[in-house]
């Protein structure tokens, strides 16, 4: 069974930093395509924060561009999202996804880990 197992979430200040850890965990696990990191808000739609392809190309949403940092070790099947500079509007349920793993049981697509919630305080 494979799973995205996330961390590091917690209550944190305005203005301070937390550091989120993805792992993708299971047998078999031979490859992963892009990874991101989604956010959801009491009563909003989930949305992108960032995701990064298996080459390292990134991509941000404008509200966190410039604060947030992702980056991967392939070798660990982990994404990391370093966030700087919290806001309270940074509040949210956030989730790591995969967009593709290839196993050895074939292929998954979009998956989705479990959420850590990101609380930050004014």
């Amino acid at each position: 069974q494979v799973q995205l197992v996330e961390s590091g979430g917690g209550l944190v200040q305005s203005g301070g930093s937390l550091r989120l850890s993805c792992a993708a965990s299971g047998r078999s696990i031979f490859s992963i395509g892009a990874m991101g990191w989604y956010r959801q808000a009491p009563g909003k739609q989930r949305e992108l924060v960032a995701d990064i392809t298996s080459d390292g190309y990134t991509n941000y949403a404008d509200s966190v561009k410039g604060r947030f940092t992702i980056s991967r070790e392939n070798a660990k099947n982990t994404v990391y999202l370093q966030m700087n500079s919290l806001k309270p509007e940074d509040t949210a349920v956030y989730y790591c996804n995969a967009d593709r793993l290839t196993t050895g049981w074939g292929p998954l697509y979009d998956y989705w880990g479990q959420g850590t919630q990101v609380t930050v305080s004014s």
